[in-house]
């Protein structure tokens, strides 16, 4: 929720509008810009959505979006690469992450 409140009211509706409109047929057969992985054993989903990606995962009816990223953040490179992560480590390691990679270009 953190990424839609950094945007204005109008622009969270048009980030919002894609996930939407997911029909259970898309979850049966997704094509980009939907995308199905397996998460812990269970099916996982990725929506692009302009600059933003839904990570979500479906309960009955209800599909339940668990984060909403920005396409060039860290935290989407590590979700998409399924790389286990817990969010605080995620706190934890971000700016020691970025130095890292500067360290490589020196």
């Amino acid at each position: 929720m953190r990424e839609l409140n950094k945007l204005e009211t109008l622009a969270q509706l048009e980030v919002v509008e894609p996930i939407s409109g997911v029909k259970s047929a898309d979850l049966e057969h997704p094509r980009e810009p939907l995308g199905r992985f397996q998460r812990n054993g269970k099916p996982f989903y990725r929506l692009r959505a302009g600059e933003h990606r839904f990570y979500f995962d479906v309960h009955g009816d209800t599909l339940h979006v668990n984060y909403i990223l920005h396409k060039n953040s860290l935290e989407d490179f590590l979700l998409r690469n399924r790389l286990p992560v817990s969010e605080q480590q995620l706190v934890e390691q971000h700016s020691k992450f970025w130095k890292y990679l500067e360290s490589l270009t020196k």
